[in-house]
């Protein structure tokens, strides 16, 4: 792969250097990118090969702050960034469309597709208009206007990439304590909840949520949940708003600088606590919002099916400078 990028940025301080501010605007363009072609049937033992297929934009705006909001016996730093990024895929020379992300073995369709002209690893599917009140059936959208639901109606229902991400982090001192919080976030994302297929699909006698106690079971029944065995599609039903606002850690420590220890080396021991992943606000109903079932893959992103989420840590430990 082949990588150019532009960069045109401004640093400012003021204040005595109590206020930084830095912005960034970015344009970065890749070219050959590596990725997996399909080969014919047939043609070889293997099914795949990674060559140079096409070309992809980002371009974005960057804000860091940093600020000293009290100093002294007791000190305040913050440090505050926020990125904006725009994604685009420009070209594929082999393989014209890539389908990605097959979700339910039932489904047994892929969601996610990249083809030039979009951001990596948009949604494909049907529009979910709701539940029929006197069939119970999930409507899936007529797009092409034939009167039926077929794979001509499919669409890009939603973006898997935030409108922003940013992160926040607090550090305070006083004496011998010192104290970290960081906060982190994305807003505007979406997910696609495959794994409520599994959970709310009502299609096999596998364990169901407790929303399926909503499910449609009359004609004329008013609910936002179709009747049990209803016809599965990869449809906006299954996508949520992943924007969340976490509390990424919180790290206490105190620092004890004895002098009979400086004789032997030791110049300062630190025992501290540390939280991660304390706390999270999102309007997203699975375990967590910020997964993805195919790990850092750029073509794939913002799919949860079954993902493991973040464990939330506590750790208790001391720390010791020579």
């Amino acid at each position: 792969e082949t990588t150019t990028q532009a960069n045109v940025g401004i640093d400012f301080s003021t204040l005595n250097n109590r206020l930084n501010l830095t912005l960034d605007y970015y344009h970065k363009k890749t070219t050959d990118m590596l990725m997996e072609v399909s080969l014919p049937t047939g043609s070889c033992s293997a099914s795949t090969i990674k060559r140079n297929e096409g070309e992809m934009t980002n371009k974005g705006f960057e804000i860091g702050i940093n600020s000293k909001n009290l100093t002294g016996d007791f000190t305040w730093n913050t440090d505050f960034n926020i990125s904006f990024n725009k994604n685009r895929l420009d070209k594929l020379v082999f393989t014209k469309v890539y389908n990605d992300a097959v979700t339910n073995n039932l489904v047994n369709a892929t969601v996610v597709r990249n083809e030039p002209g979009r951001p990596l690893g948009g949604f494909y599917g049907y529009i979910s208009d709701g539940v029929d009140l006197e069939t119970g059936e999930l409507m899936y959208r007529d797009l092409n206007g034939d009167g039926k639901t077929s794979p001509s109606d499919l669409s890009y229902i939603v973006d898997p990439n935030p409108k922003f991400v940013y992160g926040l982090t607090n550090s305070f001192s006083w004496k011998n304590f010192d104290l970290s919080i960081f906060l982190q976030g994305t807003y505007g994302n979406d997910i696609f909840n495959a794994s409520r297929m599994e959970t709310e699909g009502m299609y096999d006698g596998r364990n169901q949520t407790t929303v399926v106690l909503d499910r449609w079971r009359v004609p004329g029944q008013i609910t936002h949940v179709p009747k049990a065995g209803f016809d599965i599609k990869n449809s906006s039903y299954f996508v949520e708003d992943g924007s969340y606002l976490r509390v990424k850690n919180i790290s206490l420590g105190y620092s004890i600088a004895p002098d009979r220890l400086k004789k032997i080396g030791i110049q300062k021991i630190q025992p501290y606590f540390s939280a991660s992943n304390l706390f999270t606000l999102t309007k997203y109903s699975g375990m967590d919002p910020e997964v993805n079932q195919w790990g850092n893959s750029g073509r794939v992103q913002g799919l949860d099916w079954g993902t493991y989420p973040q464990n939330r840590s506590f750790v208790v430990g001391v720390n010791v400078e020579f």
